[in-house]
């Protein structure tokens, strides 16, 4: 299975995944920071990638999401966007009506 396959397969797959640069515990950039704070403020379940330990995915998730920066959060297999549009969804409220659907 190649690269585009497994990214694929892995976002339809995975209910919740936040691609970030670090982890929820260290978050290596203040927008991957700001992702993992509003997923806790929701109370979500999720999974998560370091880009920086998957170099491959860094660079191939960008051309299968068509989004050029990280983080990026997928639902349900449908790309939510980064942490503005994130931030966006959840003071609107949208963002956790999203999230439970995806359990």
């Amino acid at each position: 299975m190649n690269i585009t396959e497994r990214l694929k397969k892995q976002v339809e797959e995975t209910p919740v995944i936040l691609y970030m640069k670090g982890t929820p515990d260290f978050p290596q950039c203040g927008f991957s920071a700001r992702a993992v704070q509003i997923l806790e403020q929701c109370g979500a379940r999720y999974e998560f990638v370091n880009v920086f330990e998957e170099p491959e995915v860094r660079e191939n998730l960008k051309l299968v999401s068509g989004w050029p920066t990280f983080p990026q959060l997928f639902i349900r297999g449908e790309l939510v966007g980064g942490s503005d549009i994130m931030m966006e969804l959840f003071q609107s409220g949208e963002l956790q009506k999203m999230l439970p659907e995806a359990d």
